[in-house]
């Protein structure tokens, strides 16, 4: 993995249904088997209130940082088959999930596409993303 071009990326990680944080340690094992990609540090989990959507349960949250090569497309496309594949049915906002990841950083990029906006839009506004990712950004 010595020629990785080493992007910076840094995740949000969150998980509200079924075992919590058996669904992160698996998504986590399964970002490590991404191709041309590293997870490099991840933070401590928090237990959090959901922020809008319907009633639902508590969210434990976390933050990731990893080193790809991929873009942030290619990026996308294998989070949101991790998702699937660990039982994500819905991709509304704010709804319940087995597991949600989200591109918070990716080096210094700028992107507003339909399907994909860093720096995350609203990752500023929220504890649940901010505190983690101070984390790992301080170790």
């Amino acid at each position: 993995m010595s020629n990785l071009s080493h992007h910076i990326v840094y995740l949000g990680i969150g998980s509200n249904l079924g075992d919590r944080q058996a669904n992160i340690i698996e998504a986590i094992k399964r970002l490590s088997g991404i191709s041309k990609t590293i997870v490099t540090k991840v933070s401590p989990l928090y237990e959090t209130e959901p922020v809008g959507g319907p009633p639902q349960g508590k969210f434990l949250n976390g933050a990731i940082e990893l080193f790809t090569d991929l873009s942030p497309f290619e990026l996308l496309s294998e989070l949101r088959k991790i998702e699937m594949n660990l039982g994500r049915t819905s991709k509304g906002d704010n709804m319940p999930r087995t597991i949600d990841l989200d591109i918070l950083l990716y080096d210094d990029i700028i992107l507003n596409d339909n399907d994909l906006v860093i720096p995350h839009p609203r990752m500023n506004e929220r504890e649940f993303v901010m505190r983690p990712l101070n984390d790992i950004r301080e170790q």
